[in-house]
């Protein structure tokens, strides 16, 4: 039996509010068609009973994932667009092979919307094909994807002939056949890539926390053709704000758009195109937001002798980045009960709030600018002492999302050193630490950020997150264990601490999958 085109509509606002993903009424028939599909799975005798049960009970995650699995397509291959690939093996990837060789061997690529895996493996053998040295590089692929059996099979890492069809000249160096047609890869390859359930209509990114920051390459092809156009610009202007400068992105060739893509350089190559990520470019829908100006000019608040580009280690001599400079009568971090307006500052008032809400909307430069002068306008005293606090973790949270590790790493030493017992920046201190490869020290980190703060959520997730990555399961259990523990002062929607937007309910969630995916592993 047909559903009626009334409960079509409101299952679509249903799916598109809790999925992003948008179907409108020329889709009606391909809803129905999947959701008849997901009915049989999920228990349901029909479609509409099926969209009744959505709709007039609260769903579990579980049940939305699952239905997600029936609302999109997994078909996928080894190096699907092979033009693409191309460009990517001659062109960009030797481009940013060099430029690492000289300022530290790591790359970044995410894979967003995964499927069933193979883009992101195409991308890991790639690359070993490109890295003689592949062992000596701290490769990071993240690949991510809402439908959690898509993701469940990925990390299993066993595909059949099917999934060789256009590139089976590999397979024999990077396969090995575990049954008849059946084909598993070289642990080696495998463990490059991370797989993580991730919703980009919905879930915090770019962040930190969930390792969704400069990244060098970023795959969302056919994933956009799913969103509403409301859903596809933020989702655009978060993929910008997720890349390093420089960066590349990848979508399929219909979801290119002059508009939608309009703050990066289009790059043609031989048939395929890419999206870059240039200095210096915003989005018009930021600009227009704030009358058609962006809020704040970095260059205005700088001294006239001042130049813009001068950065932290041009304005404090060697091992003072966090030392009070001489700026004679400014106050940017105000005692209490002090009058604003004091002080020589030039060009508008400096605001921590302002950086804060500037990171907060992936207005980098302008953050980054606004929290240097910050430091320099400083003063001396217990007050001034917590401002250059938050401005040097602000710094680092910022240089961390740019992709300047060794900057970011510096001002979180010197955040740690106005502080010794503040377990925040030892937190922060870890992520870096575990994006530069360094899992030994960012574990230490970790443990002294548990220690100075036995509730520390994140710093327990984190722990465990790296204890599975490294196949101690026992040990990441336990972590995990204690993170959930220390949430039980939140509540669902409230957010975690560090987190960049992550609420208790979706880490919960998160970590109790990591949970029974150890358990079935």
């Amino acid at each position: 039996m047909a559903a009626s085109g009334e409960l079509i509509t409101l299952f679509s606002k249903y799916i598109e509010d809790c999925l992003g993903l948008h179907f409108p009424k020329e889709r009606a028939e391909d809803l129905e068609r999947a959701v008849r599909g997901a009915a049989a799975g999920l228990g349901f005798k029909d479609a509409e009973s099926c969209m009744r049960s959505f709709l007039l009970a609260p769903a579990s995650r579980e049940q939305v994932e699952a239905l997600a699995g029936y609302l999109t397509v997994g078909e996928t291959y080894f190096f699907r667009e092979e033009k693409t690939f191309d460009a990517l093996r001659e062109l960009i990837l030797p481009g940013l092979i060099r430029l690492r060789r000289k300022t530290g061997r790591h790359l970044r690529i995410w894979s967003a919307g995964c499927a069933t895996g193979e883009e992101p493996y195409s991308i890991a053998i790639l690359l070993h094909s490109l890295l003689p040295d592949f062992k000596e590089w701290n490769i990071n692929i993240l690949a991510t994807d809402i439908n959690p059996h898509f993701l469940k099979k990925a990390a299993g890492g066993i595909y059949g002939e099917w999934s060789f069809r256009n590139a089976s000249s590999f397979r024999d160096r990077y396969f090995r056949k575990v049954e008849k047609d059946r084909y598993g890869l070289l642990p080696a390859i495998k463990k490059q890539v991370t797989f993580r359930y991730h919703n980009l209509a919905g879930d915090a990114f770019p962040s930190l926390s969930n390792g969704t920051n400069a990244m060098d390459v970023i795959f969302c092809r056919n994933v956009l053709m799913y969103f509403s156009r409301k859903v596809q610009k933020e989702v655009v202007r978060k993929l910008y704000s997720s890349l390093a400068e420089n960066g590349w992105l990848a979508v399929s060739p219909v979801e290119m758009s002059s508009r939608l893509f309009s703050p990066f350089t289009r790059v043609d190559f031989p048939g395929a195109s890419m999206y870059k990520k240039e200095k210096g470019k915003n989005f018009p829908d930021k600009k227009e937001e704030n009358g058609g100006l962006s809020a704040f000019d970095p260059a205005s608040a700088l001294p006239a002798d001042q130049p813009p580009e001068e950065d932290l280690k041009h304005t404090f001599g060697p091992g003072q980045a966090g030392a009070a400079p001489q700026h004679e009568g400014a106050t940017v971090f105000p005692a209490e009960g002090q009058k604003k307006g004091t002080g020589a500052q030039r060009g508008p008032s400096l605001s921590y709030r302002d950086a804060l809400d500037m990171y907060r909307e992936d207005r980098y430069e302008e953050a980054a600018g606004m929290a240097v002068r910050l430091l320099r306008a400083g003063g001396e005293g217990e007050e001034n002492k917590v401002g250059k606090k938050k401005a040097l973790a602000l710094l680092s949270r910022i240089y961390a999302n740019q992709g300047r590790l060794e900057d970011a790493l510096r001002m979180c030493e010197e955040t740690i050193s106005l502080d010794k017992l503040d377990p925040a920046p030892y937190y922060l201190l870890a992520v870096i630490r575990q994006e530069m490869g360094e899992l030994a020290e960012a574990s230490a980190a970790l443990k002294k950020a548990v220690y100075l703060d036995p509730g520390f959520v994140l710093a327990y997730f984190v722990l465990g997150d790296i204890a599975r990555r490294q196949g101690y399961f026992a040990e990441s259990k336990k972590y995990f264990d204690n993170a959930l523990s220390a949430m039980g002062r939140y509540g669902r929607d409230d957010l975690v601490p560090e987190s960049d937007g992550l609420t208790a309910g979706r880490l919960i969630e998160i970590i109790s999958n990591n949970i029974r995916e150890m358990a079935e592993a």
